[in-house]
């Protein structure tokens, strides 16, 4: 089996987006996740940074995407919400787009589950037009907590718009099986993200450590090579590690994911 890999957004932890086009490139890795701004900045008085407001910025990305030949494969950012209408979200998924990005990714937290289908569908069609695909993403403690109400929300997209986003982190706390994810067809696996992590972390922490601090994979003991044995041949597989304490032990960003891939190549050799 071979999976390509990329380096997603959170596990840059807010660097500058031209330095992480480079980065991923000068790593062998020509593929990444990409927001407008930051979603956790590490050190936290790192500049911040907007694709919306800085024109400039968002040339420079662009310019680096092309000339280091990167791949946009995921935008993220977009959240189906009671206080959002992603029927607005189009001057962002048009910022996307005009970097190349191939599918954006949105998290249901609208607990009107009927809303909550109408918007990703919405936001499916939207992306469409705009050459991309849409991936909804299940997790804990929001109103899409499982495998079976990702899939329910992906169906309200119509003509095969829509499918989930499996985050290894996020599949095995919502109690979703192996057997779940290999009966899944294969249409419906839009993006897979891995990490491991520790199946006792309490359900306090889990949110915080999910957003700052997962493992490496080999570190925790979620069974990832099984997990991965299940996704389809040739899938992207992004790397969703977030090592904040790393980051504020000194350790700079490129040595830090240089050696995440390396720890991930170790673990199994289908992870090119």
């Amino acid at each position: 089996m071979a999976l390509p890999l990329a380096i997603e957004l959170i596990t840059a932890l807010g660097q500058d987006p031209v330095e992480m086009v480079h980065l991923a490139a000068d790593l062998g890795v020509p593929r990444i996740g990409l927001a407008l701004a930051p979603v956790a900045m590490v050190p936290e008085d790192a500049q911040p940074w907007n694709l919306r407001s800085d024109a400039a910025l968002y040339r420079a990305v662009r310019a680096a995407i092309e000339e280091r030949c990167v791949e946009v494969v995921l935008g993220e950012g977009f959240l189906i919400h009671p206080q959002i209408d992603l029927g607005q979200c189009g001057a962002d998924l048009d910022l996307l787009a005009g970097l190349g990005t191939r599918k954006v990714n949105c998290v249901g937290l609208e607990p009107d589950v009927a809303r909550c289908h109408d918007q990703f569908a919405t936001f499916a069609q939207m992306a469409a037009k705009r050459g991309m695909s849409a991936t909804i993403e299940f997790m804990p403690f929001v109103t899409i907590d499982s495998l079976a109400k990702a899939l329910d929300c992906a169906a309200a997209a119509d003509n095969g718009k829509g499918s989930v986003l499996l985050d290894s982190m996020h599949v095995f706390r919502t109690g979703t099986s192996l057997a779940n994810i290999a009966a899944l067809d294969p249409a419906m696996i839009g993006h897979v993200q891995l990490c491991d992590a520790r199946s006792d972390w309490s359900d306090a922490d889990y949110m915080t450590k999910a957003k700052f601090d997962r493992l490496a994979p080999g570190e925790g003991d979620l069974p990832l090579r099984d997990f991965l044995g299940a996704v389809p041949d040739g899938m992207v597989i992004g790397l969703e590690v977030p090592q904040r304490k790393k980051a504020r032990a000194g350790t700079d960003h490129r040595t830090r994911i240089a050696d995440l891939l390396s720890a991930s190549r170790s673990f199994t050799t289908d992870l090119l």
